[in-house]
This record gives structure tokens, C-alpha cells and sequence, in this order.
């Protein structure tokens, strides 16, 4: 009887974590899809990294990771007191359409609502399907706070989504 492969569950990175999330983003990397970065850039304290091990087939091989999304706080500006940044948010392809992304989105809202943010900020330059989906709206770059979004590069043609979490 062939058994069913249980999902492995979303965990916090640590710095040990750091070349397999290289690995999982290289690709979105090379497509544009993230912007580039390093191994060392994996460890760089003040962001909390979310990710799912490799779980089975077309999974992540040798400890590899499956998933991974990233929350950094951001500065209190006026208008946007305790705002944080989702970012790095990357599914490995042939994981896919499996439920991983939602999975990581829900338990990033969780940990921001832990830390006490109140909004969280995002731009991605595919669809935004999975962000309106879990709640997100579509904002001009204007609305958003203006430290980050300064740092938007306009020829990426990133679309800017934003979520209000409840307040505790």
C-alpha cells in the first residue's frame, strides 16, 4: 500500500538555512521575477525568513527547501506606523499549485501580527493573484511608505499591494 507524503510544515529559517534559500530563489533571480542576491544576504539579521523543507518528489533535495517568504519590519514613517515588507517570497517549480505559497502567506500573517505590525507591503511584478487573494489590494506606489518604495526600480514594472492586519 503506497502511503501518502505529509506536507512539511512552514518553520522559522536559520542562518544554517542560508545556501539552500540562494538555491530555492536562484531561479526567480535569473527570471527577474526577485532581485539578485547573495548567500550572505540569506543571513543578514532583522529579517525572518519562513520556509517549507523539501517534502518528496521534486521537492528539495539534500535539506533543500520547497518555499520560503520573508518579513523585514520596516521604519515608522507618518502615515505608516509599524509596516512591514513581505518579500523573497519564492515556491519551488513542480511545488507549485500545491498549497505551499498559501501556506507560507498564512503563517507570515501570523508572525507579522506577532511582532505587532499593522500593515504589510509588498510588489511583485507577476499577477498578484495570491496577495488579492489573501486579502491584499492593489495601491499606487504613492500610497506606500516612501523609504521602501523609493527603492522600487520603475523598469521592473512591479505592481505595489498592501494588507491592514487587525489590530490586537
Amino acid at each position: 500500500m503506497r502511503g501518502t507524503l505529509r506536507p512539511a510544515p512552514v518553520r522559522t529559517a536559520t542562518g544554517a538555512d542560508a545556501e539552500a534559500l540562494y538555491a530555492l530563489s536562484a531561479p526567480f533571480m535569473r527570471s527577474g521575477a526577485l532581485r539578485p542576491r547573495t548567500v550572505a544576504d540569506y543571513r543578514r539579521p532583522g529579517e525572518r525568513f519562513l520556509v517549507v523543507p523539501g517534502a518528496g518528489p521534486g521537492g528539495g533535495p539534500d535539506g533543500g527547501l520547497d518555499g520560503c517568504v520573508a518579513l523585514r519590519a520596516l521604519p515608522a514613517e507618518p502615515g505608516h506606523p509599524a509596516a512591514g515588507l513581505l518579500h523573497n517570497f519564492c515556491v519551488r517549480e513542480g511545488r507549485q499549485g500545491a498549497g505551499l505559497g498559501s501556506r507560507l502567506l498564512a503563517a507570515l500573517l501570523a508572525e507579522a501580527a506577532r511582532c505587532g505590525l499593522r500593515t504589510l507591503v509588498t510588489a511583485s511584478t507577476g499577477d498578484g493573484a495570491l496577495f488579492l487573494r489573501g486579502g491584499f489590494r492593489e495601491i499606487p506606489v504613492a500610497l506606500a511608505p516612501r523609504g521602501w518604495a523609493a527603492g522600487l526600480d520603475p523598469s521592473r514594472g512591479s505592481r505595489v499591494f498592501a494588507l491592514a492586519l487587525a489590530e490586537g
